[in-house]
């Protein structure tokens, strides 16, 4: 498997998701790859209408990173399931958090 390569901006890191609403619980489950990109594996209880699934997910990485959730937001793909999610805040100090965060789902 890929190495997950997040996109580092002037207002901090995008992250590549793949959300499946509708699931039995809240997580972050990993990583895969989807259709040649290496993305983050979310799965919310939420359904995906009104923007429900995407409030979820916004609040899931937050809990995930330990950031504020008003840090959190879907920069792209609002209405599919893969997404780019922007966690604002410096790069530097977020691109280690979410390395570790990370390599904890590895050892699972």
């Amino acid at each position: 498997m890929s190495e997950l390569k997040l996109r580092h901006t002037k207002d901090g890191v995008i992250l590549p998701v793949r959300l499946t609403p509708k699931s039995a619980r809240d997580e972050i489950s990993g990583v895969e790859d989807f259709g040649g990109e290496t993305v983050l594996k979310a799965r919310v209880r939420a359904l995906p209408e009104h923007g429900r699934a995407n409030v979820a997910l916004k609040r899931l990485v937050a809990t995930w990173l330990e950031v504020p959730p008003s840090s959190v937001k879907v920069a792209q793909g609002g209405k599919s399931r893969t997404k780019q999610v922007l966690i604002e805040g410096g790069a530097d100090r977020l691109a280690p958090l979410i390395d570790a965060k990370l390599a904890k789902l590895a050892e699972r």
